[in-house]
């Protein structure tokens, strides 16, 4: 008995252990038995969307794709989901799929992680689906979309999918998605007497300094705008950036109708454009005036810190996507309203704003909650038919209606309550970035932009500390991004000689459309570029002088028919009401 007792004593911390192994292992193995019946395969999907309904959704959508297999007589299929928090998921992601732990389905294009990091794991840990995207989806028999190629069934062609680098397309997009400003209909008349908030610019203003003035019983003021660090971006990209459309007047050196990095340096680097352009200038100014209506220390702020003062009725305004939609129908029922309205744009007699003002913000069409098929997965092909079944026309819609997004897919019907986020296909866009460099050039704009959000520094002063720099050691980061660039000629080289080989061995028409394609991939990618990214470089170092006037210039004809049809411009959505009406208080 004494010896037994000395036995525990000596070694009962690795008899807890142990046991607690031995006990842990059986519960795991218990339970992915109980997961997953003998006969069942069994998938894993990983994702970051904690918003509601979804995982409701794919649990639904997996339970009829595994039902219909067992009518066809083929094994039932156990989809299991990994939700993962959006803050935490680039790690797990990088942990699970370098331990070789990875689900069968990820989603990928978070863009928390740099997009070279996302090439790179593309490249070694997901499956090519060029050859499947380009075959008909067979879910889609007996509907308009029967025998069209699954890519062209989506709205966007999977354009978003495709990884150029690459020539690959490396994932499948669920749905689309949109971006709008969410208000509470109930407080905003509370506090202003309005039913909806203005549309245009300066009316948006001044509303949102009624708002900030007024206080509840306790005194405690109201923050016109929830917003945080990460909803800025959601009010600079749809409503400032449009402001600088007109810097390719004078920096789209090859027309071709954007203003790329490279060209950007170019026209900064020469004196053709400073930091003081007109429209450069009016775009940080407007951030300066908005910011001025959200609440102390945004910056600082989360996601989930914005979001919980708009559900408490502490703001009025907010602004985010349709993956946010249901959750704020959700969060807001019972209690108040929830409305939804565009961006307020200024009107072209703006005294600050109009004479850069060129048109709405065009949205780019693109899929989203895109997911992609890894290497590690032991059934890719039943992988592949799970994202063709929800994919597909009846199932894509029936997914997206349970979730309140958007279809992805063509010839599908939204939510009710979405069509205030159809997407503008006419209008302008950005074409300023300070940090599209890369390198020391984006870490210098970045703390120098931290600085300017918060009001530390005003626009003249961080004009005088970045554009110096700017043009010195963006020289740098310039002829980086040029090596580069060069580095994926070999790629293209490649792709080009499996098209070439691919035209040698084809006959009749087919030999026709093939050389043409070749012929128009191999001036796009290889002709054009070169000379392009030549031209810049002897106006950098000052080979070639830069042309009098610029790559484009406008009659006072042409500026009055644009302004003319601005003033004409009917086509901004008016605020509407969500399906959570709440009575008045």
């Amino acid at each position: 008995m004494t010896r037994v007792a000395g036995f525990l004593k000596r070694y009962f911390a690795v008899l807890v252990v142990g046991t607690t192994y031995l006990w842990a292992v059986s519960a795991i193995v218990s339970y992915r038995a109980a997961e997953a019946p003998p006969g069942t395969i069994t998938l894993r999907l990983g994702h970051w969307q904690l918003e509601a309904s979804v995982r409701q959704a794919l649990d639904e959508l997996a339970a009829d794709y595994s039902a219909q297999r067992v009518a066809q007589g083929l094994s039932p299929v156990k989809i299991t989901q990994d939700a993962i928090p959006e803050m935490t998921y680039v790690q797990w992601l990088t942990t699970q799929l370098m331990g070789g732990t990875a689900p069968d389905m990820l989603e990928v294009g978070l863009g928390t992680m740099p997009y070279y990091l996302w090439l790179q794991y593309f490249n070694r840990y997901f499956i090519p689906l060029t050859r499947e995207v380009n075959q008909p989806n067979p879910y889609n028999a007996d509907t308009p979309l029967e025998g069209v190629p699954l890519r062209l069934t989506f709205k966007d062609g999977m354009r978003e999918a495709y990884v150029e680098e690459m020539q690959e397309y490396m994932s499948v997009p669920l749905s689309q998605f949109g971006v709008r400003i969410f208000y509470n209909r109930n407080l905003l008349k509370r506090l202003t007497g309005l039913d909806a908030p203005p549309t245009d610019y300066r009316g948006f203003l001044a509303v949102c300094r009624q708002i900030k003035s007024a206080h509840d019983e306790r005194g405690q003021p109201y923050a016109p705008i929830a917003g945080s660090k990460y909803h800025l971006g959601w009010w600079e990209g749809p409503m400032m950036d449009p402001l600088t459309y007109t810097v390719k007047d004078v920096a789209d050196f090859n027309r071709d109708g954007f203003v790329d990095n490279g060209e950007q340096f170019v026209a900064i680097k020469t004196g053709r454009l400073d930091f003081h352009h007109p429209a450069v200038a009016a775009r940080y100014r407007m951030l300066w005036e908005l910011t001025e209506y959200f609440q102390v220390g945004f910056t600082g702020l989360s996601r989930d810190e914005a979001l919980l003062l708009f559900a408490q009725e502490r703001a009025v305004f907010m602004t985010t996507g349709t993956w946010e939609a249901r959750s704020l129908l959700e969060q807001a029922e019972g209690y108040f309203d929830v409305g939804v309205m565009d961006y307020p744009m200024p009107s072209p007699d703006d005294p600050e704003y109009g004479a850069v003002m060129r048109g709405p913000n065009y949205e780019r069409i693109g899929g989203g909650a895109r997911f992609g098929i890894t290497r590690s997965c032991a059934h890719p092909d039943i992988a592949l038919d799970f994202l063709r079944f929800i994919t597909s026309r009846a199932h894509n819609e029936k997914l997206n209606a349970i979730i309140g997004w958007i279809p992805s897919v063509r010839e599908t019907q939204m939510p009710p309550f979405l069509r205030g986020f159809e997407p503008h296909l006419k209008g302008v866009y950005g074409n300023f970035n300070p940090g599209g460099l890369g390198g020391e050039t984006a870490i210098k704009w970045m703390q120098i932009y931290a600085e300017y959000q918060i009001k530390r520094k005003t626009y003249d002063q961080v004009v005088e500390s970045f554009e110096p720099f700017y043009k010195t050691r963006g020289m740098v980061d310039f002829m980086d991004t040029q090596k580069e660039w060069r580095r994926a000629l070999h790629d293209n080289e490649q792709f080009l000689a499996g098209i070439r080989a691919q035209a040698l061995r084809a006959e009749g028409d087919a030999a026709v459309s093939d050389w043409v394609k070749y012929r128009i991939l191999t001036t796009n990618r290889q002709i054009w570029p070169e000379i392009f990214h030549t031209r810049q470089m002897k106006l950098v170092t000052g080979e070639l002088a830069l042309p009098d006037h610029g790559p484009y210039e406008y009659s006072e004809r042409v500026l009055n028919k644009v302004r003319a049809r601005l003033e004409r411009r009917a086509d901004t959505p008016a605020p509407i009401t969500s399906l959570n009406p709440a009575p008045e208080p």
